[in-house]
């Protein structure tokens, strides 16, 4: 069964005028889409920038107004355009972890603060502290680092922290929004390996948005390729890369960078 449903979604932005005269403008930043991901499935959405990959998953999140069309999460329809508290049943359901890991913590606030911060925003009733020193261990890091801030923390880490902040409240949904460019290559490996591990014990539904195919690879079942606003490939990821039948996945492909081996001596 499909957990998140998109029916003939699409983004068109207006565009401001240059003189008095001038008709109105506008841009389509997605174009009229279907998509439906089932509770459990790990998607990857590649491509260039200016493809329309994160505006689709803004749209999925409800954190912005379709122009057309309907998002449907566990069958109940998203409606953007609600006060921000009717969507508290939509922020249950769905965690979101950042690109970078500096500027998605605040740095005035306690590690313990910042992962708690959705179990109070969301009205969600229990023990916080408790809850944050589980998580925290979760994500590979002491229960006592609560008390810290982010300044005193790798960028590895910090992106630890991001992660506890996303699954503190037990969403069935992880989003991640470039959550590995950031990160240098050995970092990216471990936080790569922890995310397939929380998907595997909290049965989490994954959507990794990213112009990293390695990632995509490495992280999802299913993989969308984009461009100009439009899905242009979908299949299993390693169908896919292996075997690209349009040309604009064929030229993402050729264009990664292969370091030739040097001969032997």
């Amino acid at each position: 069964m499909s957990l998140i449903v998109a029916e003939d979604l699409s983004r068109i932005f207006p565009l401001p005028t240059r003189t008095l005269f001038e008709r109105p403008r506008a841009t389509t930043a997605l174009h009229p889409t279907d998509l439906s991901i089932s509770a459990g499935e790990s998607v990857g959405i590649i491509g260039e920038s200016g493809s329309g990959k994160s505006t689709l998953m803004r749209l999925l999140l409800g954190l912005d107004r379709p122009t057309t069309g309907r998002i449907l999460v566990d069958g109940r329809e998203v409606d953007a355009t609600a006060p921000a508290r009717s969507l508290h049943w939509l922020r249950r359901q769905t965690g979101l972890v950042f690109q970078d890991p500096y500027a998605s913590l605040d740095p005035r606030m306690s590690v313990g603060r910042i992962i708690a911060e959705p179990l109070w925003a969301l009205n969600i009733e229990g023990d916080h502290r408790a809850r944050v020193g589980e998580v925290l261990q979760q994500v590979g890091l002491d229960a006592e680092m609560a008390e810290r801030h982010p300044h005193e923390f790798s960028g590895g880490q910090r992106q630890r922290i991001a992660l506890a902040r996303a699954i503190v409240h037990r969403p069935r949904i992880l989003v991640g929004d470039e959550p590995l460019s950031a990160l240098d290559v050995t970092v990216r490996a471990q936080i790569l390996e922890l995310l397939e591990q929380l998907r595997s014990e909290q049965e989490l539904t994954l959507i990794v948005v990213s112009h990293d195919i390695g990632v995509v690879q490495n992280l999802a079942d299913t993989v969308v390729v984009m461009k100009d606003g439009r899905i242009v490939e979908r299949g299993a990821t390693d169908a896919v890369l292996r075997h690209p039948s349009d040309d604009y996945t064929k030229a993402l492909l050729a264009a990664i960078p292969v370091i030739p081996r040097t001969p032997p001596d």
